[in-house]
């Protein structure tokens, strides 16, 4: 499967979620504080919970149920109640702004 469009970088906010939804899985893309963008899993691992609807603050996205932290580049939890990370997907950015996720290729921490 190949990458898919999600969006551009013009439609996203900097430390606001985007929820977007692919063939494979949910997923929340983010553009950080420095202007990375990010695509992990939209789902807390704590409980059934979208991270779409959660805060982001610096390279970070917190469950607005639960509390727990989890890092944008590597997907860990950084706090309890959640220890099982969220899948981190590859974003490629194309020279119009153009943001692509491949729903097949991600990778979660250990």
């Amino acid at each position: 499967m190949s990458a898919e469009r999600v969006c551009t970088t013009a439609e996203l906010q900097e430390n606001k979620s985007f929820r977007v939804v692919l063939v494979v899985t949910s997923n929340v893309v983010v553009k950080d504080s420095s202007g990375a963008v990010h695509a992990i899993g939209d789902t807390c691992t704590h409980g059934d919970i979208s991270l779409a609807e959660g805060f982001v603050e610096e390279e970070t996205i917190e469950c607005w149920a639960h509390g727990s932290q989890f890092s944008l580049s590597t997907g860990k939890p950084l706090n309890l109640p959640a220890y099982e990370p969220v899948p981190v997907f590859d974003v490629v950015v194309d020279d119009s702004g153009v943001v692509y996720i491949d729903p097949a290729n991600s990778t979660l921490a250990s």
